[in-house]
């Protein structure tokens, strides 16, 4: 009997049935007053965006009467259409015939054009009221297009036929124009349902949030009618839990370090104590600030109410200047009224796995461009050897011959051109070597901007620095590095042709213990699409580029230790930036 009543409770010595019971009753329940709620606010945002396109009909059919009783020109008449449509949640607005011809449109290319497809638009030329749907642009979005009958002289007995047909014509090219029949237009409005669908999405999702909350809240209810007469099992059980998670939480594989109110830590479980170099024994009771590393400590003094949850990769200094790169998860700990008891942080050392995604990037780059220079560089040198003999000869025996002589001018620029390009590929396929030593990091970035000043120059194109004052010498191999800023340099240039301003700022990144060296451009920018391949070898958007420049310098900022990443905009310019670390240069000392 008494194993029987093992298996027919649950911990807290609640019946079974009773916790089903309760689903039963209170699912039902919560879940149709979710539907009905989602619903409700769905009809609210359909009449809303129904509502205003009308609102835009009416307006757009006053500003028309007006207008017409002006003597408006077709230019006002179509200003006055490309106005209304300026607003930023309209997507286009146009008037058509019943056959779905385009006779007037805020993008006066698309006159002409049909619109309507799907729509009896000689019914809706008869309605007085407005008609909706939701269609798609190209793009995928969706668009909430209210549509009706066009009257722009209704309720004006002064303007007869005659006066409408004068006035009431659309230019559609350079001698075309298009006269609108009193009975015949039909208006369309086509309104930006992004916003819409946010906030109808944010809603759901939140009475979905309220629905489970409640369902939880009447759920809890129920039980805790019941917990009362079971709490001297509950008692029990909760004991023999706190042992189980006790003996869990000091052997399990994470870090764990647990704060209380006033940031003192209470909790510190071995891998924690393992990685961090501390003792639990001696730390247990100590201020958080003294005894954790400060990049941990700071996660923990921006943590808000706010934020909730906060993970994030950081490399930690811990004791004797070591630097564990962490993945990092810490939230707030709060009791079932709210009051704040502390912080738990959860942390996985990420040396092995940081070390691992270099190891398998390097070896799968180097693999496919090592096999291309092994015979690419064998098959193509020999023979560009050869060539140039002969363009050589040929230029000295028939120089004589204009024509000849630019041939064989063209044909050595070309051979020494793919020469350099056979020397960039070996040097991406070879290991890349640095030889570090101390440098005064202003003056370096000042020596290397004075090799493109000239041809910045006659680009006319403005430099601009910003250095910290504060940051002095850094450990890098200068010949390395100054060929990554040459390379970034010249990208830059060449992006801006007609002028802007190339950006360089030198600036401390504490965060990362590191300095930060930015590099931006006002030019042409990258598409979105291709910055995932900026860094991959032979991959150029240059007519004349041979797609390896960015490839080698990733590789030298991967042997450097740092980091080199690109932000862009197309049409809006592009922003390198590069981290190199104090550590690292510490280590490759």
């Amino acid at each position: 009997m008494k194993g029987r009543n093992k298996h027919n409770r649950f911990w807290t010595g609640v019946p079974p049935w009773l916790f089903i019971g309760a689903v039963v009753v209170l699912f039902p329940i919560f879940a149709f007053m979710t539907i009905q709620n989602i619903n409700r606010q769905n009809q609210n945002s359909t009449r809303l965006l129904l509502e205003k396109g009308a609102a835009l009909i009416r307006s757009f059919e006053a500003g028309t009467r007006t207008g017409m009783g002006m003597s408006w020109s077709e230019f006002q008449l179509q200003k006055l259409l490309t106005e209304t449509a300026q607003q930023s949640d309209i997507r286009y607005l146009l008037v058509t015939d019943i056959n779905g011809t385009i006779l007037a449109h805020d993008n006066p290319g698309n006159i002409g054009q049909n619109h309507g497809r799907g729509l009896n638009l000689k019914n809706i030329s008869h309605l007085k009221t407005v008609q909706w749907r939701i269609v798609r642009n190209p793009d995928g979005k969706k668009i909430f297009e209210v549509f009706g009958k066009f009257s722009p002289v209704e309720g004006r007995p002064d303007m007869g036929r005659g006066h409408m047909m004068l006035q009431m014509w659309f230019q559609r090219g350079m001698n075309e124009r298009i006269d609108i029949l009193p009975s015949s237009p039909i208006i369309f409005v086509g309104l930006d349902m992004t916003s819409i669908e946010d906030a109808i999405r944010a809603d759901t999702r939140h009475a979905v949030i309220m629905g489970i909350i409640l369902l939880l809240i009447g759920f809890a209810g129920i039980v805790l009618l019941f917990l009362a007469q079971s709490y001297r099992v509950t008692k029990m059980s909760l004991s023999r839990i706190k042992a189980f998670s006790d003996n869990l939480v000091a052997n399990m594989p994470i870090g764990l370090v647990a704060l209380d109110d006033n940031q003192r830590i209470t909790s510190l479980n071995n891998v924690a104590g393992s990685v961090l170099k501390l003792l639990p024994a001696e730390v247990i009771g100590e201020h958080a600030e003294k005894v954790l590393p400060a990049e941990l400590w700071h996660l923990l003094k921006n943590l808000n109410v706010e934020k909730g949850v906060v993970e994030e990769e950081s490399d930690c200094t811990v004791q004797k200047g070591e630097v564990i790169p962490l993945e990092i998860s810490a939230t707030l700990l709060n009791d079932e009224d709210g009051t704040f008891l502390g912080y738990v942080v959860l942390f996985k050392d990420l040396s092995e796995v940081r070390s691992l995604r270099k190891e398998i990037a390097r070896s799968q780059r180097l693999a496919s461009v090592g096999r291309l220079a092994a015979g690419v560089s064998h098959e193509i040198r020999n023979p560009l050897s050869s060539i140039k003999g002969f363009a050589t000869y040929f230029k000295e025996r028939y120089y004589d011959v204009p024509e000849n002589l630019q041939i064989s001018n063209l044909m050595i620029q070309e051979v020494d051109r793919l020469n350099r390009v056979v020397g960039q590929l070996h040097e991406f396929a070879r290991p890349i070597t640095v030889s570090k030593k101390s440098i005064q990091i202003k003056a370096f970035l000042e020596d290397s901007l004075k090799l493109i000043e000239r041809q910045a120059s006659e680009a006319n194109i403005s430099i601009r620095t910003d250095f910290d004052s504060e940051i002095d010498e850094i450990l890098i191999d200068p010949d390395r590095i100054n060929q990554v800023f040459l390379n970034l340099y010249l990208n830059a240039i060449e992006s801006m042709d007609n002028g802007g301003n190339l950006t360089v700022t030198l600036a401390k990144n504490s965060k990362k213990n590191g300095i930060e060296i930015k590099v931006s451009d006002t030019g042409a920018g990258i598409a979105e699409d291709d910055l995932s391949h900026i860094f991959d070898p032979y991959f150029t958007t240059k007519a004349s580029g041979t797609g390896l420049g960015l490839a080698i310098a990733h590789n030298i900022m991967e042997a450097h230790g740092g980091e080199i990443t690109i932000e862009s905009r197309l049409g809006k310019g592009t922003e390198v930036t590069i981290f190199l670390s104090y550590a690292g240069t510490k280590d490759g000392q």
